[in-house]
């Protein structure tokens, strides 16, 4: 699709007008523009309604929700009459049509195609009263930022047997090689080497060997330096802990914090954001054979802690303890964050509406929660106090990886992880099993989502503000 800037409107176009309510145009009495309410003023000019004070994330779901319900019918040509609009306001209309022309019929044979408009031929024309060079950067912010979301989603969605450890390491291999950042692959043979023993134990019940993935964007003048740690579990069987077989084909999700590592990397690349950003994503498959850890296992780690292993379907948080420790003795990162489909917990006390956000540094929860705020990607922080610390006590080794009690378990989880960042300062645990793959209006079923892309992008942004 061609995106440009116009000054006017052309014949045998149609074109999109928006109005907030209160200010729909006297004429006509039926339109009220409500929030998504849509009018056909003729055959060439739809009206959209945007009700009286929506928050700015909803503009994109408005935009999004529109396009995709006529994905199939939409002309090659429309131009948006955006006149109304802030720079923001169109960075995210452009953001949510385009997401609106996402294909989920990744392996269909006679897949159904959408109109030509989400082509190479079609052409969206932003009529816009802002600065000319400030609409341009604004279209090209929300370009750049679906594509990405598109690549995150596309991974999300493929099954397992197409979607292995070794294809997101490929994945962030091109992605460097295309954007100019560093990648390195540590095979199961590096790891071995390298004492990642939690990785390795989670890896031993699947033939297919465990990767760890380490993505370096680093600009020529920077000031901070962040690094993501991304779980990256491409099937997740719940080991011998085995889980019930009704939602397990859905555990093709669980790389989601991988993927959002994935993405946020590739596109602070592609923006040029002045902050250092490490990728970091232990991946593996958690399946069940003679080999596979057993529950009772006690095992090592990178950081040098013992673990006992109380249930193995607890595993991202073992793998994502060997991927800290890694990024702070490799990197001493500024800020430090990881990003996991971790727990039921989470989806028990948040549902899908939020992702869980922990940590005990006040300035970093305040900066992240804001930028969930600001682009509807939202998180709740919940406590990591030390009177938690108790229910990983174990034994007969230094910690173990499940309380087994049906309470506070994202918590429990966050103070496990919480072990592995050296007492870090300034860590963040986000727990986004609700909402980086759920139901949506633009899926028959349960999708990838896309969830962090934005959520981060805002966050290296104010990071890169405030210095």
């Amino acid at each position: 699709m061609i995106i440009r800037q116009v000054n006017h409107t052309e014949e045998d176009t149609l074109i999109i007008k928006v109005f907030r309510e209160g200010q729909e145009p006297s004429n006509q009495s039926m339109f009220r523009a409500e929030k998504g309410e849509i009018w056909w003023y003729s055959s060439q000019e739809l009206w959209l309604g945007l009700g009286k004070d929506l928050k700015l994330p909803n503009l994109l779901k408005v935009f999004r929700s529109l396009f995709f319900k006529r994905k199939d019918r939409w002309p090659a040509h429309i131009i948006l009459d955006a006149r109304i609009f802030s720079i923001e306001e169109i960075e995210l209309a452009v953001n949510g049509i385009l997401l609106a022309g996402y294909n989920l019929q990744l392996y269909k044979s006679e897949p159904k195609l959408p109109s030509p408009f989400f082509g190479v031929k079609g052409q969206l024309d932003i009529w816009s009263e802002q600065d000319s060079e400030e609409t341009g950067r604004a279209i090209d912010l929300a370009q750049k930022t679906a594509a990405v979301q598109v690549r995150i989603m596309d991974l999300m969605n493929a099954p397992a047997n197409y979607k292995t450890p070794q294809t997101l390491g490929q994945w962030a291999v091109d992605s460097g090689e295309a954007n100019h950042y560093g990648v390195t692959i540590l095979d199961k043979k590096d790891l071995q080497q390298m004492g990642m023993h939690a990785l390795l134990a989670v890896s031993k019940g699947s033939d297919v060997p465990p990767v760890m993935i380490v993505t370096d964007y680093k600009p020529p003048h920077y000031e901070k330096t962040v690094a993501f740690v991304g779980k990256g579990v491409t099937f997740d069987t719940g080991g011998i802990s085995i889980k019930p077989s009704a939602n397990m084909h859905l555990m093709k999700s669980d790389m989601g914090g991988a993927g959002a590592v994935l993405g946020i990397v590739e596109l602070v690349a592609q923006l040029q954001i002045p902050v250092r950003v490490i990728g970091i994503i232990p991946s593996t498959e958690n399946s069940v054979d003679g080999s596979a850890m057993k529950p009772g296992d006690v095992i090592g780690s990178y950081a040098g802690k013992t673990i006992e292993v109380i249930d193995t379907d607890a595993e991202g948080r073992l793998i994502l303890a060997d991927g800290l420790a890694y990024a702070v003795k490799h990197f001493s990162p500024d800020i430090l964050i990881d990003l996991a489909t971790l727990t039921g917990s989470v989806i028990q006390t948040l549902g899908y509406e939020a992702a869980g956000l922990f940590t005990p540094n006040d300035d970093l929860a305040r900066e992240l929660t804001l930028a969930g705020e600001k682009t509807g990607e939202r998180l709740w922080r919940l406590p990591v106090w030390d009177e938690y610390k108790e229910e990983i006590s174990s034994d007969i080794a230094d910690l173990k990886n499940y309380h087994g009690k049906p309470l506070a378990g994202a918590i429990v989880a966050a103070k496990f992880l919480e072990v592995f960042t050296a007492s870090h300062g300034a860590w963040a645990h986000l727990d986004i099993a609700g909402t980086v793959f759920g139901d949506n209006e633009f899926a028959p079923g349960r999708a990838g989502t896309a969830y962090g892309v934005r959520l981060l992008r805002a966050f290296l942004y104010t990071l890169t503000a405030r210095n």
